[in-house]
């Protein structure tokens, strides 16, 4: 019975993921992207999809930093959590799958969900900290576009304050001294009882997986990841044949982001190209030779990882909790930390 439960799951799954990608795909200009794709150099296309993924790899192993501490060794689930996650992302809304990958990881180890959560938060905060930093380079380095410039002081403002809240985050995590109080510990009751329950443990999970080693690692391969980004539009640019500067790219790549606080479209399709106009038009760049260049890479960001990441998520979300750490999900939310 259970078995036969599962295919039919398994079944409503598949249907509906092709569902998303069907909605998906109905979204993109494909005889643009097509005519973008025919005529950009092959061995400049295939090192713009390498590094691209490169850059999602360097991700991986940025939260592995941290589920490492929670008890999940494994950089290679961490990789596999990440790419299902992130082409689950291709075709949500709203940053879907991240959630979904909170879900792949505690089903697969045992850990539980408040403990992943936390380690998700942490990894991805550093995106955020590595963009304010790109910023403040690209307006100390070069000349950009004044709807950027004038971002200048407001960036180097946050860069301080974040630098203070990191510091003092690591110090209060370090300093905090633990929690014996027994009705706290006792079986939550009720709806809101158990939500108080969850973030308490979650709270408890980030405090345990902060640390300063931790944080500069994260914070390293974060920059590591902006860069792989940028390189990204270059060779995109180069691939298409059109000549768009350092400078123009990392414009592009700093409107495109800013305006991307919330995922409003399963792969940004539409506001990208805009944007990405926008932001290289000061630098010489036509119109139709920017949407090119845009449409070219989405198709290299969006398709690759979003087959790769579909193909995961039925596995993971089927898969079974491994028995060496099944004892990791009881309700205490207890964290493996490595000191």
């Amino acid at each position: 019975m259970k078995r036969s439960i599962s295919r039919a799951l398994r079944w409503v799954l598949t249907a509906a993921i092709v569902v998303f990608l069907v909605i998906f795909a109905r979204t993109i200009n494909w005889t643009e992207a097509w005519t973008s794709i025919r005529s950009a150099s092959l061995p400049l296309l295939a090192a713009a999809i390498a590094v691209n993924l490169l850059t999602i790899m360097i991700k991986a192993i940025r939260w592995w930093l941290f589920l490492k501490a929670a008890g999940s060794p494994s950089l290679l689930l961490s990789l596999r959590a990440t790419i299902a996650g992130a082409g689950l992302n291709n075709v949500l809304v709203a940053n879907g799958g991240d959630a979904a990958r909170v879900v792949f990881v505690s089903r697969a180890t045992g850990i539980p969900s408040s403990t992943v959560l936390a380690t998700v938060a942490l990894e991805r905060l550093f995106d955020p900290v590595g963009f304010v930093i790109l910023l403040v380079f690209g307006v100390l380095a070069f000349s950009l576009p004044p709807s950027l410039e004038k971002w200048h002081l407001p960036a180097e403002i946050a860069l301080v304050v974040i630098a203070i809240l990191l510091t003092w985050f690591v110090y209060a995590s370090r300093n905090a001294k633990p929690e014996h109080v027994p009705e706290r510990r006792a079986k939550p009751r009720g709806l809101v009882g158990r939500i108080r329950a969850y973030l308490v443990k979650f709270a408890a999970s980030t405090r345990l997986l902060t640390t300063g080693p931790r944080f500069i690692g994260a914070l390293v391969l974060s920059m590591l990841s902006w860069a792989g980004q940028l390189a990204t539009f270059e060779l995109a640019a180069a691939a298409a044949h059109v000549d768009i500067p350092v400078a123009g790219s990392l414009a592009a790549l700093l409107a495109i982001n800013l305006g991307l606080l919330i995922r409003a479209t399963p792969g940004n399709v539409g506001f990208f190209q805009f944007v990405f106009a926008l932001a290289t038009a000061p630098f010489g760049v036509s119109r139709d030779a920017a949407i090119a260049v845009s449409l070219l890479i989405q198709t290299l960001q969006i398709i690759p990882l979003t087959i790769l990441g579909v193909a995961l998520a039925p596995e993971f979300i089927f898969k079974r909790k491994q028995s060496g750490l099944a004892s990791a999900g009881d309700d205490s939310g207890s964290v493996v930390e490595e000191r």
